[in-house]
This record gives structure tokens, C-alpha cells and sequence, in this order.
């Protein structure tokens, strides 16, 4: 199994799942480029990198059968890593990801220099909204506090690349060339209708109340069993 973080987190998001997974599993957790101990002088952030980066990571283990469980934008990079490797990933698990409307269809280039603005003009504020948009309604302000300045400190210029790498991102397209099974769980209160009703078809989506979108942290125990509960299937 390979874990693959979120935008502005590490490897070591997964250091509490992994306890309660079961003691057969192999486990290779990664950190993507300039994220947790990894170094990059690339000038390229693109999903579609950081796929390539895992990948190599599998055949370097010599991994020839596996599932790849993506956190946030780890979801859009276990994607594209299900797309490089098809005979290699058997399932895709995405935590709290793929769901968001931003990510349906290709976003023109013009847009997303709009869409970036705010990473340009004011970075800790956009992480805060960042934040405040992955926590539901009654959230602890400590919890909260935890992730901002966890992901406000993520190296430059991977955090903002990454960031406009991901609303780049085509992931109609993406999914369009994966074959393997994907299943997202979704936490209920960030999930809309609308993805609900775009993607209801595409992948197995399921509602989760295990925390915020950060759940993989805060409810360790329960993320592991829903894993292994998929695996098992």
C-alpha cells in the first residue's frame, strides 16, 4: 500500500493509521516533492509530476501489486499514479478528495492566474481559508490553528506551484483513462449535491463523519478499518 499526502502535509500525517492497519500490510508512505524530508529542484508541479514520483517510488520497491490511498491532493496523485500504472495499482482510495467542484473539468489558464492571486497577494490568508473550508461547523480553533501553521509553513515555490498544479489539474480527463476501482470517503458535511450527482457514476463515494478534512488524523482507528475494509472487499 502507498500513502500519499496532502497539500502542505507529509508522510508522517499517516503515522497514526498506520499503527492500526493490519500487521500484513506493507506500507511505503511518501513525501511528495519539497513536502516533510523531501528536496526538489524541479521547476515542474504538476500532478502528473508527483505521480511520476510516486511511481518511481513503486518501482523502486519493487512493488508489483498495490493500492494507493491519497489524502486531498494526494487523491488527484494516487490518480494519476493508478493512470502510469495500471497493471501495478489494483485500487484507488481517496481521503476527502476528488469531491470538490473546483477539480470537475479542465480550468482555463487565464482563470487560474485569477485563482491565484490570492496565493500571490496574501499566502497565510489564503491557507486560513483553506483551513476554515475543511472544518465543519463547531471544529476545535486549536485543531484548526494546528493545521494553518502546519500547512503555511510548507516549502516555496513547491506550496504555491503545487497549489496552482492542482487547479490545473483535469480530472474528468483523468479519470476518464483509469481503470482501477476508486473509492473516496468523503467527509458529509464538505460533500455537495452537486458532487454527488457528478460523480455518483464515476467511483464508490461515501459519507463520513470522523472529523474534519484532516479525518486521517483525528480519527486514526476508524480511517484504518474503512481502508482495510476496502481492500478486503
Amino acid at each position: 500500500m502507498a500513502l500519499v499526502h496532502g497539500w502542505g502535509c507529509d508522510r508522517k500525517d499517516y503515522d497514526a493509521l498506520t499503527d492500526f492497519l493490519p500487521d500484513d500490510y506493507r506500507v511505503i508512505a511518501v513525501d511528495l516533492a519539497e513536502h516533510g524530508k523531501s528536496r526538489s529542484t524541479r521547476t515542474v508541479w504538476t500532478m502528473r509530476e508527483f505521480g511520476e514520483d510516486v511511481a518511481a517510488v513503486l518501482e523502486a520497491e519493487s512493488v508489483d501489486r498495490c493500492t494507493v490511498v491519497g489524502h486531498s491532493l494526494g487523491g488527484a496523485v494516487a490518480v494519476e499514479v493508478g493512470r502510469l500504472l495500471p497493471d501495478t495499482v489494483a485500487r484507488i482510495i481517496a481521503l476527502d478528495a476528488l469531491h470538490y467542484l473546483f477539480l470537475f473539468g479542465a480550468v482555463p489558464e487565464s482563470q487560474v492566474e485569477e485563482l491565484m492571486r490570492p496565493a500571490h497577494d496574501d499566502f497565510p490568508g489564503l491557507v486560513r481559508s483553506m483551513v476554515e473550508a475543511g472544518s465543519p461547523p463547531g471544529t476545535d480553533p486549536e485543531l484548526k490553528s494546528a493545521y494553518f501553521e502546519q500547512m503555511v509553513a510548507v516549502r516555496q515555490p513547491a506550496g504555491t506551484r503545487a497549489f496552482e498544479g492542482l487547479l490545473l489539474w483535469d480530472m474528468d480527463d483523468a479519470l476518464a483513462h483509469v481503470t482501477q476501482p476508486i473509492t473516496v470517503f468523503g467527509v458529509r458535511a464538505l460533500v455537495t449535491q452537486e458532487a454527488l450527482d457528478r460523480l455518483g457514476d464515476r467511483l464508490d463515494l461515501v459519507l463520513v463523519d470522523l472529523g474534519t478534512h484532516h479525518f486521517l488524523k483525528e480519527s486514526p482507528e476508524a480511517t484504518a478499518k474503512l481502508i482495510a475494509d476496502v481492500m478486503g472487499a
